[in-house]
């Protein structure tokens, strides 16, 4: 991908077939109230599709399966504390979600949407969060 970072996270594309319809569900940012989709730092002995596992639930209350391969990065500039800004490129995992929670870790702190999968993509800011959200789009998984 050629592009430098000193930061990796780890991000889950949660999804559904709703009506014979590829949905993506995106969360607000804290920051800026941007549509976003649920991503963070390494988390101790998790492996990376867990700790993206972990950040849909503790971030939309999302539960479900979520693949062991990524299915690609994107950068994106972290805004810290303070206004400094620290580059970050995000490895995400799709999760086909199986349950929502009504009541989940942030809840008060963002809001969580479904959008068709190619309004999704319009949605995001970054340009190559939106290419990874057509091209899981262009092959949708098998309902289940």
């Amino acid at each position: 991908m050629g592009v430098k970072s000193d930061g990796v996270q780890y991000g889950a594309l949660p999804w559904r077939i709703k009506d014979g319809d590829l949905q993506v569900l995106l969360v607000t940012s804290r920051d800026t109230g941007r549509w976003v989709i649920p991503k963070g730092w390494p988390m101790g002995n998790l492996a990376p599709h867990q700790a993206a596992a972990l950040e849909a639930f503790e971030e939309a209350g999302l539960l479900g399966e979520t693949d062991v391969q990524s299915l690609g990065a994107y950068p994106y500039d972290k805004r810290l504390k303070g206004g400094a800004v620290r580059p970050c490129v995000v490895e995400v995992f799709a999760m086909r979600v199986t349950r929502h929670k009504r009541v989940w870790p942030e809840k008060l702190q963002r809001r969580r949407s479904w959008f068709a999968a190619l309004d999704a993509a319009d949605r995001v800011d970054e340009p190559e969060l939106a290419d990874l959200i057509r091209a899981f789009a262009e092959t949708p998984p098998p309902a289940q």
